[in-house]
């Protein structure tokens, strides 16, 4: 199984980063796909959760300008952020998880935010 992450990058504050995930290989269906982040000296956290049947769940800190959206056809997920902030940057981390529930990790991409 292979996640494949892109789109993150340098951004100014108030810009805006559309992330992708593709799974491939995946066993089963893929029942859900989400974002993690993780900042430096920080614990890793959930960002966005998207299931196969179309519910989301969102941080807080994001709530509001940040879209998760999913494309089964494709077993990609995509996390369009919105008014980024600094406080945003981080590496960012996707998963999927099987029908069977099994979670797999992709590699992080960095988003890294200037004020």
């Amino acid at each position: 199984v292979q996640l494949q992450a892109s789109g993150g990058g340098f951004v100014q504050a108030a810009g805006s980063l559309r992330l992708s995930c593709t799974a491939s290989g995946i066993m089963f269906s893929v029942a859900a796909m989400s974002w993690y982040r993780q900042a430096p000296g920080k614990q890793r956290e959930l960002v966005a959760l998207i299931t196969s049947s179309g519910s989301t769940n969102y941080a807080d800190s994001v709530k509001g300008r940040s879209t998760i959206s999913l494309d089964s056809a494709k077993n990609t997920a995509y996390l369009q952020m919105n008014s980024l902030n600094p406080e945003d940057t981080a590496v960012y981390y996707c998963n999927t998880r099987n029908t069977r529930g099994t979670i797999y990790w992709g590699r992080g991409t960095q988003v890294t935010v200037s004020s």
